[in-house]
């Protein structure tokens, strides 16, 4: 189940909520996964979307690496989403904290999923707190990061498919934080 706590329509066709809940249960035509760079989904919401979606993700993960090389946090991967609701999984890769130039490559993985969503022609996408977990990123930082780089590629694509763009929230801590932002810089 997930709970609605925050929504935003950015332009007359494009709504930005805030949710919390399980990102692998929302009836969305795309969700992100915080990934590695080398797609191996052994931890966190990565590990959470290969158990749901069941091993044919880590497959096409192993695929696409053999195919491309390691993905990188402008250029995210993707596969299908397996026998999760959604159509397909976009594989991000946000910054470690401590690596240098966090923002920026957290801003690069959340614009470089939206921008793949697009080529795809997908109309919903559902992200989660990318780099906040075992990556380290405070998450009241990410959830500044995350939300200009949403409007960011909102106004600067006014054509984009995308109608819905719903950041999912696993857990109360994260969900206040983004809320406490949400309120300062859209409110």
């Amino acid at each position: 189940m997930s709970e609605m706590l925050r929504q935003w329509e950015l332009s007359s066709k494009l709504n930005l909520q805030l949710v919390q809940g399980d990102i692998t249960r929302q009836d969305v035509d795309v969700i992100v996964n915080a990934a590695n760079e080398r797609l191996q989904h052994g931890g966190g919401v990565a590990a959470a979307i290969a158990r749901a979606g069941g091993p044919s993700i880590q497959v096409e993960s192993n695929r696409w690496i053999e195919e491309h090389g390691p993905v990188g946090h402008a250029n995210p991967a993707f596969t299908s989403g397996g026998h999760l609701p959604s159509q397909y999984v976009i594989h991000a890769v946000g910054p470690r904290w401590g690596s240098g130039n966090e923002d920026q490559k957290l801003q690069e993985a959340v614009q470089g999923s939206l921008r793949l969503a697009d080529d795809l022609g997908l109309r919903s996408l559902a992200l989660p707190a990318i780099s906040t977990g075992i990556y380290g990123f405070p998450t009241k930082r990410a959830a500044k990061v995350i939300l200009h780089a949403v409007e960011s590629y909102a106004s600067t694509h006014p054509r984009t498919k995308l109608t819905v763009i719903r950041i999912v929230l696993y857990g109360e801590a994260a969900a206040k934080a983004f809320t406490e932002i949400w309120d300062q810089i859209i409110s």
